[in-house]
C-alpha cells in the first residue's frame, strides 16, 4: 500500500472523513436531518446529520478502495475528487438558501475545494498503470 499514492491517500482521507463524520454527531444534537443550519464542528465547519452521514459514506468508500487495490483507490479518489469539486461550486450557490440541505458554510466550501484538488491530483496523476490486483 505504501508504494501506491492512491491507496495511501484513500486510506488516510477515508479514515479522516469517517472520524469527521463521527465527530459531527457530537455537535448536531437537536439539529434536523436536512437542516439548512447545523452545529459547528471544530468551531468552524457547519454540519447537520445528513452532512455527517455523507462524510461517513465517503470515508468508507475511500478507505475500502484504499485497502483494496490501486485501480479501486484511483477510481475512488478521482470520483470523490470530482464530486467534491462539484460540491464546492454548488456550495457557493447554496450557502444561505433553503436548498442548503447539507448545512454548508464558507469553511466547508474551502475544505471541499481543497479535498477535490488533492484527490484529483493524486487520482488522475499517480498510479497510471494500475492493474487492479497489485499492491
Amino acid at each position: 500500500m505504501t508504494t501506491s499514492p492512491n491507496r495511501l491517500l484513500g486510506v488516510i482521507f477515508g479514515a479522516v472523513y469517517i472520524l469527521v463524520g463521527l465527530l459531527g454527531f457530537t455537535v448536531t444534537n437537536g439539529v434536523g436531518f436536512f437542516a439548512t443550519e447545523g452545529g459547528l464542528l471544530l468551531g468552524l465547519f457547519e454540519v447537520n446529520i445528513f452532512h455527517n452521514v455523507a462524510h461517513l459514506l465517503i470515508g468508507a468508500a475511500l478507505l475500502l478502495a484504499g485497502i483494496s487495490n490501486k485501480r479501486a483507490a484511483r477510481t475512488a479518489n478521482s470520483t470523490v475528487g470530482f464530486a467534491y469539486l462539484a460540491l464546492g461550486f454548488a456550495g457557493l450557490l447554496l450557502v444561505g438558501t433553503s436548498l442548503n440541505i447539507l448545512a454548508l458554510n464558507a469553511a466547508d466550501n474551502v475544505l471541499h475545494f481543497a479535498s477535490a484538488v488533492v484527490l484529483l491530483a493524486v487520482g488522475l496523476g499517480a498510479d497510471k498503470r494500475a492493474t487492479g490486483v497489485s499492491a
